[in-house]
């Protein structure tokens, strides 16, 4: 056990390497896709890896921060190097990343949550207050910025005015930041499982934090896999477009794929606590990663389209809108009584299967 986390800790220190000299290798010669992508997941996991080493050292409540900002900037920098790569899909690629990180979280990842930890434990329990003031923010989050844009007059179709536009930036960090407060400080046990009042429910919560030293080197591997993400997907990006051209497979496949590429090491992580019969940090995991995807990448890139003034459609279509809250409905259902079996985590992963099967064919 002890000589697979050498392994794990030495391949997360070596992707950022391999990660930034082939980002710059790609600058001035062509590489290989296949070798780009495999890169460019790597970079990925190592960043999200590094930003937990800095945030265990940190503590909280600033280390949720620095994990869901780190998070965020490789969400954000995969989003806008695409955007730049492919203009014609610039106005809804945010869009269709947002909803399908979304979609991914509440019924993929909440789904393998709940059906692997009742398989094995049968049955599990998890703090209600905590969850259904989650649920509540991310509610009002996703309806604010990817359903409401429909109903408002002052642009027409599915766009904000610059003015709403950053009016809905502001209003996502405020409830974003309160969110973060109330689950790191103000009411941090709402969050805990039951009789955990001490720790944050996590294994290593009592753990000793990485050295100096050790955070330090984790921060500069961080900034190393943050500047490769971002120029990778650059270079992947017209690969990518390619790709799904010959497939046939409609624009909005590339935000699915842009979204599981950035939760799959947090998704893997929530996984593995509720098969450990930590349903409590699972849901943390999960839910928190889809408030930090909406609450911070929004604002990002609500900015971006002020100062560019590149406009970006963020109303969801019909079909779209229905999934999304038959979704938040279920999971309101499923998060409300403090128990869950595996018909709840059957019920999401059908509702996954039915997102993505309307994605590919609409």
């Amino acid at each position: 056990m002890t000589a697979k986390l050498r392994l794990a800790d030495r391949t997360n220190d070596i992707f950022p390497v391999f990660g930034f000299v082939a980002a710059l290798a790609s600058l001035a010669m062509p590489v290989n896709a296949w070798l780009v992508a495999f890169i460019l997941m790597g970079a990925v996991v190592a960043a999200v890896h590094h930003a937990e080493v800095i945030a265990h050292r940190v503590g909280e409540p600033f280390g949720t921060l620095i994990l869901a900002l780190a998070v965020t900037v490789i969400e954000v920098g995969l989003i806008l190097t695409l955007m730049q790569a492919e203009p014609e899909k610039a106005q809804t690629l945010a869009r269709d990343t947002v909803f399908a990180a979304v979609m991914v979280i509440v019924n993929l990842l909440l789904g393998l949550c709940l059906l692997s930890g009742a398989i094995r434990h049968h049955e599990q329990r998890f703090q209600r207050t905590g969850m259904g003031a989650a649920l509540a923010t991310l509610t009002v989050l996703t309806v604010v910025t990817l359903v409401l844009p429909n109903f408002t007059s002052s642009a027409p179709g599915s766009y904000y005015t610059p003015v709403q536009l950053g009016f809905v930036a502001v209003v996502s960090l405020i409830l974003y930041g309160t969110f973060a407060l109330v689950q790191t400080v103000r009411h941090r046990d709402y969050f805990l499982p039951d009789g955990d009042a001490d720790g944050d429910g996590v294994p290593d919560a009592h753990a000793e934090p990485p050295t100096i030293q050790r955070t330090a080197i984790s921060g500069a591997l961080l900034l190393a896999s943050l500047v490769a993400v971002v120029l990778l997907a650059k270079n992947l990006s017209p690969v990518m477009g390619a790709l799904l051209a010959d497939w046939g497979a409609p624009p909005a496949v590339l935000g699915v794929l842009i979204a599981a590429l950035i939760l799959a090491p947090e998704g893997l992580a929530a996984v593995r606590a509720a098969k450990a019969d930590r349903l409590q940090t699972s849901l943390n995991l999960a839910l928190g990663s889809a408030l930090a995807t909406i609450g911070l990448t929004i604002p990002a890139v609500a900015m971006l389209s002020i100062i560019t003034a590149m406009p970006i459609s963020l109303g969801l279509d019909a079909k779209s809108t229905v999934l999304l809250f038959l979704s938040l409905i279920v999971a309101s259902q499923t998060l409300a009584n403090g128990r869950t079996t595996v018909l709840q985590g059957v019920i999401h992963l059908m509702l996954f299967a039915i997102y993505l099967f309307t994605t590919f064919v609409p």
